[in-house]
This record gives structure tokens, C-alpha cells and sequence, in this order.
């Protein structure tokens, strides 16, 4: 796991490595604009390209200037730097650094007024006016001057954060702030990037290294965490030599209906695929043929059987896809709620829950819920942005001690420690149905497996996104069913 931090942190690294390299902070700024640059230009690489750089007079304009040297003396000759004078108090490293940029003889465009900006054809504007210190929306000169941006249609690059975009905390709306193609941050994601309000500040991001303490980083104390590939790698457990199927869990799935049997069988294929050594299908009977057809390695559970089975010979108990909301389904669940037995509860199984409030408390302990936006609404009430909305699975997860996989494009997971674990992984060639499905399966397989409620929910979220984007390479569409059976490679690959 690596630590995400808010701007104030980021602020307090950057002085613990001024202080600690030793680096003086001037020298510190051309880390970051040398960084930036061998970003930008891997990006746009033309030398003829005409660029504007937009220059506040605090340190995001002194990475400005110092990044327009940069590029000069990389042999870009089409460059115009804009000065704003809206403050009368620049820093004393965008002072210096403007003192270093004359010297390259550029082209100097002092800006006063807002309604004086003109850009030339094809021009990529690099927005470097204001950093991630912002925490209140843009008013009077520079709301102006970006609104006049933002309207050019011009490409638009930002250092580190987009003019005006918050690092954390609710992202203003409407959004009124730089919108940019591509964003260049230095050395961690900001914290808002990994939400869906994102989308209207920038259509990319980019995070390069430069130079940052990250033993003082990752000694900061934060809440919010992003999975890594190496956290995974070494999480996983290999299967080692003279095990057998029982060494890897049983799994029980409760899930399917006579119309919705594609879940039961996604879900269950899933958690096979992600290696349980054994799956058992509770589905109704009319499944049973296309469950022998198409899963010939599951076993199968009556469902009228369920309540005289004997659940703790199952490791994992899941629920949910499929499963329908009426009596006969919502008995089935109550039932499995009274055993006291971690669950993985999942679609209709939620859906059941929000229709008797009552049965939130009753969810056992380091049970794990799988909620998409409207499911999660529904179980806690509506939210007018992400940013509330998982700070309210952080304090049910707290509450109820469980973990929510509160789903999307960057799924959050929320942990009963009161953490929020960011899963990098996944992309839009993903978005079909059944998704959820085989997500569900494999984190009831990894819990099978002995992992804890919080590994199993990470390991599935992290490699369900992992196993898409190695999908996405040569597919512009991803059916549920093609990466169910291309999960064995991807867990192949992170135990080597």
C-alpha cells in the first residue's frame, strides 16, 4: 500500500526534503519542472509545437517559468510565457526563477486584464497559475482568466493539479475550474483524482517522482491508501506443493434466479477461476442443467436444503447475485444473517437489506458488501457527491465493522480500521453487466482461501481491474464471462 496524501502533507514532505536531502528549495523546483518536462514531451514531442505557459506568481508560476526554460533549451522555439499580475506579493523562488528565464530571451506576455488573453491556432496551453493549495473556488481575475482558457478549446496541460481543482474534500459543483486534458502530478496522485466528480477537471493523469522522501511519506499518518501491485504480489499466498482442494476453502454461493441464472453461474465460475478448492452452487433446480453444462467442476446445494446444511463447513458464504428480492429469497437471507457467519453480500441481497433497514445491524462481522452508487444510496441514504458518500462508508465500515467495496471506475474500499484503500486498476472497456457478479466470486474465493475480509476484498477489487486492463490491450469490450477465465493467467503472472 502507498500513502495518499492532502495538500498540507505534500507541503510538509516537501520541507522534510528540503531540510533532509539537503536540497535547497529553488534547486527542489527543477526537480519538479524537469520532471514535468520529460513528461510533457514524451507527450508532445514536436519541437515546433506552439505552447503558452500560464504563470501565477506563487511556486506552481515558479515551476512554470522554470519548466519554459527547460523546453527551450530543449529546442522548442514556439514559446510564449504568460505573467499574471493579479498578486503583489510573487514568491521568491518565481522571482528568481523568472530572473533564470530571461536570460533565454522568451517571449513575455504580461497579463492585467482577463479579456486580453489571446491564443494562437493549435497553441497547448501548460497551466501552471495556481497549485494544490486552492481549498475555495476561483473568483474575480483568475476565475475570469481561466473561464477565457477553458472556452479557446486549446489543449490544455496542468501542473500538478488543474487551476482551481481541490486535492481532497468535495469537489465544488459545477465545477468551475481549469478543465484539462492531462494533468502532470508530482510524486503521489492527489487524493480527488480517484473521484467521478474528477472527470470535469481532467480527462488524464500522470504522476511522475521528484526526488520526495518516501520513508517520511509513508510515516505520515492517512487514512486514504492506494493499492499496489507490490502489496498484491506479496500478499498472495503460493500454492505450495502436497496441497489439495481442501487446503483452498470451500465457497458457497447463494445466488440465481429462474431468469437471472447468468449471475449464479458468473459468480460461481469466478470464484472458481480465482482458485477455491471447492465451489458449491445454492441455485434453484431449473439452474441445475446449465450449471452442470457450463461449470461441470461445481457442486450443487437445494436451495430448500440451505437451512438444514451445515454452514460452517464452508469457509465463504456469498449472496446475492441473481438471488431476486421476494419472501421466499428474503427468508434465505435472514436465515444466513442469524448464523453469525462472515458474508460477502452482494446485489439483490443488498437490495434486501434496503428494503428492511433493520437488518443493517445484523450483518456479522467482517462480513464484506459490495455495493455500487445506487445500491450503496439505497442501503445509507442519497448523497449529493462522492466525497460525502464515502466518508459515510468510512463510518459504517467503522460502525458495523465490515468492509464496504463501495464500486467504480476507481472502486473505494472502505475498512473497519476506518481506512480507504483506492484500487488503481480497471478501465471503461469493462463496463458491461455481470461485472459485479464475477467481482463477488472472487472475493468470496480469496475469503475461502484463508485470506482476512479486508485482503479478500482488496486482492479481488485490485485483480478483477488488473485481469480487464490486460483484457483491454487487444479488446475494446470485455464480457464478465472472457475475464472470469483469464483470471488464473493474471494471479499466474503476480506470483512470479
Amino acid at each position: 500500500m502507498k500513502n495518499l496524501l492532502n495538500a498540507s502533507q505534500i507541503r510538509a514532505v516537501d520541507a522534510y526534503t528540503i531540510q533532509h536531502q539537503p536540497i535547497a528549495s529553488i534547486d527542489l523546483m527543477e526537480q519538479v519542472a524537469a520532471a514535468f518536462v520529460t513528461a510533457f514531451t514524451a507527450a508532445y514531442p514536436h519541437q515546433q509545437q506552439a505552447i503558452l505557459v500560464a504563470c501565477g506568481q506563487g511556486n506552481n508560476g515558479g515551476d512554470g517559468l522554470a519548466i519554459a526554460s527547460i523546453l527551450a533549451g530543449k529546442g522548442f522555439s514556439n514559446i510564449r510565457v504568460l505573467l499574471t499580475q493579479f498578486s503583489q506579493s510573487p514568491s521568491a523562488d518565481y522571482l528568481l526563477n523568472l530572473e533564470r528565464l530571461k536570460k533565454t530571451n522568451p517571449s513575455i506576455v504580461l497579463l492585467t486584464n482577463p479579456s486580453e488573453l489571446e491564443l494562437l491556432r493549435d497553441e497547448i496551453v501548460i497551466d501552471a497559475l495556481l497549485g494544490s493549495g486552492l481549498n475555495k473556488p476561483l473568483s474575480g481575475t483568475y476565475a475570469a482568466l481561466v473561464f477565457a482558457i477553458n472556452q479557446s478549446g486549446a489543449t490544455i496541460v496542468s501542473v500538478d493539479v488543474p487551476t482551481g481543482f481541490s486535492s481532497e474534500g468535495e469537489i465544488q459543483a459545477p465545477y468551475q475550474g481549469i478543465k484539462a486534458d492531462l494533468a502532470i502530478s508530482f510524486q503521489l496522485p492527489k487524493i480527488n483524482f480517484f473521484f467521478p466528480e474528477s472527470a470535469e477537471a481532467l480527462k488524464k493523469f500522470n504522476v511522475v517522482p521528484i526526488g520526495l522522501k518516501e520513508d517520511y511519506i509513508e510515516s505520515l499518518p492517512s487514512d486514504w491508501k492506494l493499492i499496489t501491485n507490490q502489496w498484491v504480489s506479496a500478499t498472495l499466498k503460493p500454492r505450495e506443493n502436497f496441497s489439495h482442494k481442501g487446503t483452498y476453502g470451500h465457497v458457497l454461493m447463494l445466488a440465481g434466479n429462474a431468469e437471472t441464472m447468468g449471475a449464479a453461474l458468473l459468480a460461481t465460475g469466478a470464484a472458481l477461476h480465482s482458485g477455491a478448492g471447492l465451489v458449491t452452487a445454492c441455485i434453484p433446480q431449473s439452474g441445475l442443467t446449465a450449471l452442470n453444462v457450463s461449470l461441470p467442476e461445481a457442486m450443487f446445494l437445494r436451495r430448500e436444503f440451505l437451512q438444514k446444511a451445515t454452514l460452517n463447513k464452508y469457509q465463504a458464504v456469498a449472496i446475492g447475485p441473481g438471488l431476486g428480492v421476494d419472501k421466499e429469497q428474503s427468508q434465505l437471507l435472514d436465515y444466513l444473517l442469524k448464523q453469525n457467519q462472515p458474508l460477502v453480500l452482494d446485489a439483490d441481497a443488498l437490495n434486501i437489506i434496503a428494503n428492511n433497514k433493520h437488518l443493517l445491524d445484523k450483518i456479522p462481522q467482517k462480513s464484506i458488501i459490495t455495493p455500487h452508487l445506487k445500491e450503496f444510496d439505497r442501503l445509507f441514504g442519497e448523497h449529493p457527491n462522492w466525497w460525502q458518500r464515502v466518508e459515510t462508508a468510512r463510518q459504517k465500515a467503522q460502525a458495523l465493522q465490515i468492509v464496504i467495496v463501495l464500486k467504480n471506475q476507481y472502486t473505494f474500499i472502505a475498512l473497519p480500521t476506518g481506512e480507504v484503500c483506492i484500487n488503481p486498476t480497471g478501465n471503461p472497456a469493462m463496463a458491461q453487466g455481470g461485472m459485479g457478479d464475477v467481482l463477488t466470486g472472487m472475493i468470496a474465493s480469496f475469503m475461502a482461501q484463508s485470506y482476512t475480509c479486508e485482503q479478500a476484498a482488496i486482492l479481488g477489487v485490485y485483480l478483477h481491474g488488473k485481469t480487464g486492463d490486460a483484457l483491454a490491450e487487444n479488446q475494446g469490450v470485455i464480457a464478465a464471462s472472457t475475464l472470469s477465465k483469464a483470471i488464473p493467467k493474471i494471479l499466474r503472472e503476480c506470483h512470479q
